[in-house]
């Protein structure tokens, strides 16, 4: 029974684990978030400028595809080169972005708080993949249409990527199977499966695998290779986490 003093608190002055909740639960919690807020606010502002000044239909469907196809691409090369790189958090500037950006998420994957991108890093994100070419093929209203489906195509993956973490299992084969593939990502070699869900450059790139393909769990699959050693030489994301933590996160927690 939840105290009065839970109660009182904000929605998001709570902590949430999706291994604990409901499908429902996610629902509620995922329309009550402020960077899902935010991405569908800018995209209803965005699909209204593009009806403001529209591009012909052509160019505004060759814009709405490339955003949506080009996603893929973005995430996998940002995923593997970026947030599973080990620079970041060697640059004092970086360290708390790469802190809260993946390493809180692979620490403890189903904390729903840590497993949203934040706003600073996303947006711009978004902004870079999808206007320019938008405004090249059809220029002012191409451009916010190709921005409306790079903020909802976020929406998306990141609704995918609470599933796959939820304590639920998808009716869906395909859904099924995309789960199993982040899950390995998380829990026994983060070397592999970057993608969320689509899996076509992973496959493409040689980063995909499924589970029962590699005998050997990874050590660094949840401090992505940020060990005590290393925190020895550059500490600033150890200073931010009060120490390096070690092992499973549910092991941890129980501990």
């Amino acid at each position: 029974m939840p105290t009065v003093e839970f109660m009182r608190k904000g929605f998001w002055q709570r902590s949430h684990h999706l291994d604990r909740m409901t499908l429902r639960e996610l629902v509620v919690a995922y329309f009550q978030y402020p960077a899902i807020l935010a991405y569908g606010a800018l995209a209803v502002v965005a699909i209204a400028l593009a009806a403001w000044r529209p591009a012909s239909l052509p160019a505004t469907t060759a814009s709405v595809a490339f955003a949506v196809l080009v996603y893929p691409l973005v995430w996998y090369v940002l995923h593997r080169w970026v947030l599973h790189s080990r620079w970041m958090f060697k640059v004092p500037i970086l360290a708390s972005t790469w802190k809260r950006i993946h390493y809180d998420h692979h620490q403890d994957p189903n904390h729903l708080e840590v497993l949203f991108g934040a706003l600073h890093t996303t947006l711009p994100v978004i902004v870079v993949m999808t206007m320019p070419l938008g405004w090249a093929i059809g220029g002012f209203g191409a451009a916010f249409a190709a921005l409306a489906a790079g903020l909802l195509t976020t929406c998306f993956y990141e609704f995918c990527h609470c599933i796959q973490h939820l304590a639920y299992k998808p009716r869906n084969a395909m859904l099924v199977a995309m789960k199993a593939r982040h899950m390995a990502h998380h829990f026994f070699d983060e070397t592999g499966n970057y993608g969320i869900t689509n899996f076509f450059w992973d496959r493409l790139l040689g980063s995909f695998y499924e589970r029962d393909e590699r005998t050997v769990k990874s050590p660094t699959v949840f401090n992505l290779g940020y060990t005590a050693e290393v925190a020895e030489r550059y500490p600033h994301v150890a200073r931010l986490s009060g120490g390096v933590a070690t092992g499973h996160p549910r092991q941890r927690a129980r501990g």
